[in-house]
């Protein structure tokens, strides 16, 4: 069975990996994250992402796509839905990914992190999928969050200390 993972970063990609396979799963990674700042970010996780995949024999397709502009016009329009936007963009474009390459199924790293609103990640998926006429498969993977935590830093991935945007990078460092 084929599924699309989109994949967010390289240590969240490492437990979430082996869970899909242990499913049955044969799995091909897709990076889509524009939200990402700042580019240098950005190109870092993209480059572990790149390098862990390798390593797993995990094919990824790679979208170079940086629409900083558009994504911050975006979430700049409605700031209480910004987590919605982001989900809506990386989703959309992961379903799509998938429809053209006619896999039946996706999901997304994110479903990893305890610091995702999961709820709003599923409806988002779901909606994604249904546009493009591909299933959504999301599994609560937070159970094996520090899982992927220590298996990252024995791997030696870059880990970064904030989610992505640049909304949570200031976020991170205000506490």
């Amino acid at each position: 069975m084929k599924l699309l993972l989109h994949m967010c970063c390289a240590p969240c990609s490492t437990y979430s990996t082996g869970h899909f396979r242990r499913l049955g799963y044969d799995i091909h990674g897709y990076f889509y994250n524009p939200n990402i700042h700042p580019y240098k970010e950005f190109l870092r996780r993209r480059d572990a992402l790149k390098e862990f995949c390798q390593n797993e024999d995990i094919p990824l397709d790679v979208s170079d796509s940086y629409d900083l502009e558009d994504y911050l016009h975006m979430v700049m329009e409605d700031m209480s839905s910004r987590c919605r936007y982001c989900y809506r963009i990386r989703l959309e474009e992961a379903a799509q990914q998938a429809a053209k390459m006619n896999i039946p199924w996706f999901s997304t790293t994110l479903a990893i992190s305890p610091y995702q609103d999961h709820e709003l990640l599923r409806l988002e998926g779901e909606e994604a999928g249904r546009k493009h006429g591909v299933s959504f498969i999301y599994e609560d993977l937070r159970p094996g969050y520090r899982e992927s935590v220590e298996i990252s830093r024995k791997l030696g991935i870059y880990r970064q200390p904030y989610c992505g945007c640049i909304f949570s990078e200031k976020e991170r460092y205000l506490k």
